[in-house]
């Protein structure tokens, strides 16, 4: 299929080359100090020049050395483009004098508002919904989901779920991401609320054991608010508090007593999570250079509600990308989480496989624990790269088409350390509690806006082998 779409596009469309940062190169450069005299932004109808300028590291009147202004540029251009707010992003440096220089900044603006009709599996992944569940049709979720992005130009995000079908839930998000003339400070708000009729309310040799009714298994509505404090360029800190009103019916609570412990029904808490993000990636998206750290604190169960509440959970991930030049590439992984104490109802139960935090090849387990580690490791090649203008687009905001394939081959290893709850019962031994490792090949199609498509085929230390699909990126 995508080799058909090259083939058109081929003949329909003219590649487009665009330039990172546009100016003398270094060869050229004689090294002195030129003064920032203007910084000119074009392209932006819509996005407010602030939202743009909060990016940039210089500013009218700031001094730099000509060796320095391409490294400095290159670096802000990598920022703008990370909003996720442009199709493309283009820097240029204009010498107005020996002394002094103009920036000019050049967006093309992508298409913000997306009615987005839901069609998708309830499950936590193809694989999963192939092999488990005997790609039952049955367990497809469907709606409209709505993203209004860049809301008044300030990047503000406001999202809408109204979903139906095996899992029913309505969703609204509002992200702010400043509120202040600094743009330091944000702020997020949640609303959620649900009524399945299929209810994922055990787990057999680590797979999903659903419970499915005529009437709501589940209910479940919560808010939440996020503070954001974006200090540099490059680190920010969010606090969050989480209030969840959660009530399932009699069945889920004979078929499993731990659901919400003691037989109960009912589950009201509250949470507090802290998380920090340190973002030195070259393009979000899809990372090639760069490195990212997260740190995630949350107690759950400030000391009011019922359903047994009492949880710490902390995790820490690092990621660190290698560009070998020659279009080689090298990711690394690790992920290290904990909870306690590790005597906790079976909703609050943490697992390699949620939050794309798996080892490959085990896409169809969840394996469950109070502890775990996760290291991936991937070595890519680029083998495709290319760029159209699709003139005869009438939308102007869809007629910049990137289409970008990687081989690469890789090597997961993971260990989880199995729930107390379990082992007395002998419960989901198999794959916790000893080294978990899949290895194998595959291919990553990467396009427009954000979209990559993953084709992998693994090898696991259980001897088991297969295709896996993945419609998100890895880490």
């Amino acid at each position: 299929m995508w080799a058909l779409i090259i083939g058109i596009l081929s003949f329909t469309a003219q590649p487009l080359s665009v330039d990172t940062v546009i100016g003398p190169t270094t060869d050229t450069l004689t090294n002195r100090l030129v003064t920032v005299n203007r910084v000119i932004i074009i392209g932006n109808k819509i996005t407010r020049e602030r939202i743009i300028s909060r990016e940039l590291s210089l500013n009218p009147g700031d001094t730099i050395s000509t060796k320095r202004i391409i490294k400095v540029l290159k670096q802000d251009q990598q920022k703008i483009y990370n909003l996720r707010l442009f199709n493309t992003v283009t820097v240029r440096w204009l010498e107005i004098t020996n002394q002094s220089v103009d920036l000019l900044i050049e967006v093309n603006e992508r298409w913000y508002t997306f009615p987005v009709p839901i069609f998708e599996l309830s499950d936590r992944n193809f694989n999963e919904w192939w092999q488990n569940y005997n790609h039952d049709f049955k367990r497809v979720n469907f709606g409209l989901r709505l993203y209004q992005y860049n809301f008044r130009g300030r990047n503000e995000t406001l999202r809408f779920t109204a979903q139906f079908g095996f899992t029913r839930q309505f969703e609204l998000s509002y992200r702010i991401p400043y509120i202040d003339r600094k743009q330091k400070h944000g702020l997020i708000f949640d609303f959620n609320y649900g009524e399945p009729k299929n209810l994922a309310y055990f787990t057999e040799d680590h797979k999903l054991v659903f419970e499915e009714g005529r009437k709501t298994l589940r209910t479940r509505n919560g808010f939440g608010i996020t503070y954001t404090f974006r200090k540099s360029f490059y680190e920010t800190h969010s606090f969050n508090y989480t209030y969840q009103n959660n009530h399932i019916v009699d069945t889920i609570a004979v078929l499993n007593p731990n659901y919400y412990s003691n037989g109960g029904v009912r589950q009201i808490f509250g949470a507090l999570t802290y998380t920090f993000n340190s973002e030195h990636r070259d393009v979000i998206a899809y990372p090639l250079k760069g490195y990212h750290i997260t740190a995630f604190a949350q107690k759950s169960g400030l000391g009011f509600g019922t359903g047994n509440v009492n949880q710490w959970e902390a995790n820490l991930t690092y990621a660190r990308y290698f560009d070998l030049t020659k279009n080689f590439y090298l990711s690394n992984f690790s992920s290290v989480y904990m909870s306690t104490p590790s005597d906790q109802p079976y909703s609050l139960f943490s697992a390699l496989g949620y939050r794309r935090q798996l080892v490959k090849g085990y896409e169809v387990y969840v394996i469950e624990g109070p502890k775990f580690f996760l290291n991936k490791t991937t070595f890519r090649k680029r083998v495709f790269s290319r760029t159209w203008d699709i003139d005869q687009m009438p939308i102007e905001q869809f007629r910049y088409f990137p289409l970008t394939i990687y081989l690469k081959s890789y090597v997961d290893l993971g260990y989880v350390e199995n729930y107390p709850y379990y082992q007395n019962l002998e419960l989901n031994t198999r794959l916790s509690n000893r080294l978990l490792a899949g290895a194998g090949a595959g291919i990553d199609i990467v396009t427009a806006y954000d979209a990559v498509l993953r084709f992998e085929y693994t090898f696991t230390r259980e001897k088991t082998q297969g295709f896996f699909f993945h419609m998100r990126k890895e880490f």
